[in-house]
């Protein structure tokens, strides 16, 4: 009887302990981050340019909560930049309500974002970069608007709204 205790016990430590590896606010090691981007920084640096928010999405994978982002009901005319770097990702054109809570677009521009694959929480989903600065951005999704039939599903801390002149 010992020796089945003993085993149920391992086997639920182990177990435990593999679950909780993608709980959501454990820092997970960014699979791009071994690639050399054009703007790269140590954390303290990031630290002083980024909000504790901006921060914790662009650099440590986190996700706003949905509905808090000013941006997702911004509908100007305008550009939408990378927080951390400044790079244009995506125009005012591509933008549409996807009821989300967070802003979503159908389209990137053209060399604007990577994509790798995340398998927090417990599933698979293809994670936004930024091409510049390798921040975290979102997920992009299959559920989107044509023409392209994406939806990539943004942090609003991520972005910046530039309007259009």
């Amino acid at each position: 009887m010992q020796k089945r205790t003993f085993l149920f016990a391992g086997i639920a430590t182990i177990g435990t302990f593999w679950l909780l590896r993608d709980l959501p606010g454990r820092t997970k090691a960014m699979t791009v981050s071994d690639s050399k981007f054009e703007v790269t920084k140590s954390d303290e640096e990031w630290r002083k340019i980024l909000t504790p928010e901006q921060f914790n999405v662009l650099r440590k994978h986190g996700t706003e909560r949905a509905g808090t982002s000013s941006l997702d009901k911004e509908y100007d005319k305008g550009t939408y930049v990378c927080a951390g770097c400044d790079l244009p990702l995506f125009t005012s054109n591509t933008k549409f309500d996807s009821g989300t809570g967070w802003p979503s677009f159908f389209q990137p521009m053209a060399g604007a974002i990577d994509t790798t694959t995340d398998k927090a929480l417990f599933m698979t989903r293809v994670e936004v970069h930024c091409h510049r600065c390798g921040g975290h951005l979102g997920h992009v999704f299959n559920d989107g608007p044509q023409p392209t039939g994406q939806r990539y599903c943004m942090n609003g801390v991520s972005l910046k709204f530039l309007p259009s002149a």
